[in-house]
């Protein structure tokens, strides 16, 4: 059972006819390893791909796509009216389509017209579908009726056909159904037309080819804050240090970087015509002053102690630059601050002085320590922001948070005109 679910849930896995069904079988086995009652309503063409009893197998349900089938469980209504959640995966064109057009011909789209319960469709499609006017008013139609319609990644399509289409991965398809589950509300189209740098992970300041200072970020905050950012929306360019292997999110472009300077320099490039810039990143605050070119060797060599030379503040960096004009007057910046308490003071006590001195807009609180933020999946704390307001984030996952996060900072946005231009062209702050 997923750790954030509090009773087994009845979740429904509809299966499109396309080449990535296959990648349904990882979404299928995420909720039955979590516990989950899972339902499979593939649609014909899907068991082209993916036969039945792989369907079955990994599900431990008998799975079915007419509506004349165990005629008196009435499965075309109960699926439905019973289920927890809904995923689709992959959700073709033509699925969207029939779906769009309130069709219930076969079990799927039945089960379709009678879930109440957050529905995500994970569209995949050669990209001159996905671009095409009918699929694009089909995923508005679909998402103003309340569906979660996700970004589709880019990369290799069928045959040598790369670009925008490309079904996510598994795990991201059901992270984002997870958020869902939690918070139904999670994914408005709240951010469309606006461009967020995000940073991320940890930087790595070398002391030497071997050797380097670095931190125990795992970036999992910075690239949920982006997954969410995209599937709300914006355009987002992930400025991203070291990480615990995670995978790029889809529609996000991702800028690699290793050091405090290599960071600084990547984000202020990447700020310039941002609506937002959100430092989630660990970012060391100090490097080594000289790095070796060789391997420190122990021995008479080695030295006694290692010089340090301050790193500077990316944030406060970017909140002079707006102040003097280098970067937009409407770009909102959003700090994160990893506190623990000591004899001075408690979290927020440090966080509210971090506050005063950074003169971000909002600042998000962790207090951190073992079993803390560092490398969890989930997270707690608290957003500081310039109006004196303090919320609290109560514990929830990663991806939950960041729903928050930006929640927080969508307000702060400058209003923009019908073709994405800001309005406001003066300093509000």
């Amino acid at each position: 059972m997923s750790p954030l679910s509090s009773q087994r849930r009845r979740v429904v896995v509809g299966v499109g006819g396309g080449i990535a069904a296959y990648k349904a079988c990882g979404v299928i086995r995420h909720f039955t390893e979590a516990g989950d009652d899972v339902r499979v309503v593939p649609t014909e063409s899907a068991l082209q791909f993916v036969g039945r009893a792989t369907f079955e197998a990994l599900s431990g349900n008998p799975v079915h796509t007419g509506v004349f089938a165990d005629v008196p469980e009435v499965p075309h209504v109960r699926l439905g009216q019973e289920a927890d959640l809904v995923v689709v995966a992959p959700a073709t064109a033509d699925l969207m389509a029939r779906v769009a057009a309130g069709r219930a011909d076969d079990l799927l789209t039945a089960t379709l017209l009678t879930a109440r319960c957050p529905v995500v469709f994970a569209p995949a499609m050669h990209t001159e579908m996905w671009e095409h006017p009918a699929t694009v008013d089909n995923v508005a139609t679909l998402r103003r009726r309340g569906t979660v319609v996700i970004e589709p990644a880019s990369g290799r399509l069928t045959g040598k056909d790369t670009g925008p289409g490309r079904l996510p991965e598994p795990d991201e398809i059901a992270a984002i159904a997870e958020l869902l589950a939690e918070r139904a509300d999670a994914l408005p189209r709240s951010l469309d037309g606006r461009h967020l740098v995000i940073s991320a992970g940890g930087t790595r300041e070398p002391l030497d080819p071997v050797r380097f200072l670095g931190n125990r970020s795992s970036g999992k905050q910075g690239y949920a804050l982006a997954r969410v950012a995209a599937q709300r929306g914006a355009q987002v360019t992930l400025v991203s240090g070291y990480t615990s292997d995670l995978a790029p999110p889809s529609a996000v472009t991702v800028v690699p970087v290793r050091t405090a300077q290599d960071m600084q320099t990547a984000v202020r490039e990447a700020a310039g015509h941002a609506d937002a810039v959100i430092m989630a990143a660990a970012v060391a605050d100090f490097r080594p002053s000289t790095v070796a070119t060789s391997k420190i060797k122990k021995g008479a060599d080695e030295p006694d102690t290692v010089p340090l030379t301050r790193n500077d503040d990316i944030l406060a960096g970017l909140v002079a630059a707006r102040a003097d004009g280098e970067l937009r007057a409407e770009t909102a910046i959003v700090g994160f601050a990893a506190e623990t308490g000591d004899e001075n003071g408690d979290v927020l006590t440090h966080a509210r002085a971090k506050f005063a001195r950074k003169k971000c807009d909002l600042l998000v609180v962790n207090a951190v320590g073992e079993g803390k933020a560092f490398e969890m999946d989930s997270n707690a704390g608290w957003i500081l922001s310039t109006d004196g307001s303090e919320t609290a984030l109560a514990h929830g996952s990663k991806a939950l948070m960041a729903s928050r996060v930006l929640d927080a900072l969508t307000p702060l946005l400058a209003p923009t005109t019908a073709d994405g231009q800001c309005t406001n062209t003066g300093d509000s702050r």
